[in-house]
């Protein structure tokens, strides 16, 4: 595995609403709020829950990427 690690691994249970709750020790790793957005995918038989984070967030993500390369010369 990479830099993530596994913070908790339980079962849950689906309502009769087709709810979940997701555990605290996994909402305090994410920093997870209530009413945040999730974007939820499916593949196979496994469902990812995945936080829509505000663009800001995203600030710096690339720092210290190098852009040079060769471009073509028509870009």
């Amino acid at each position: 595995m990479n830099d993530e690690e596994i913070v908790a691994v339980t079962q849950l249970t689906l309502s009769s609403k087709f709810q979940v709750v997701i555990p605290k020790a996994i909402r305090e790793a994410m920093q997870l709020t209530p009413g945040m957005p999730m974007q939820v995918l499916q593949f196979g038989d496994r469902i990812e829950f995945i936080p829509v984070r505000p663009v800001q967030e995203s600030r710096g993500l690339c720092r210290g990427m190098d852009t040079h390369f060769e471009r073509d010369d028509d870009r």
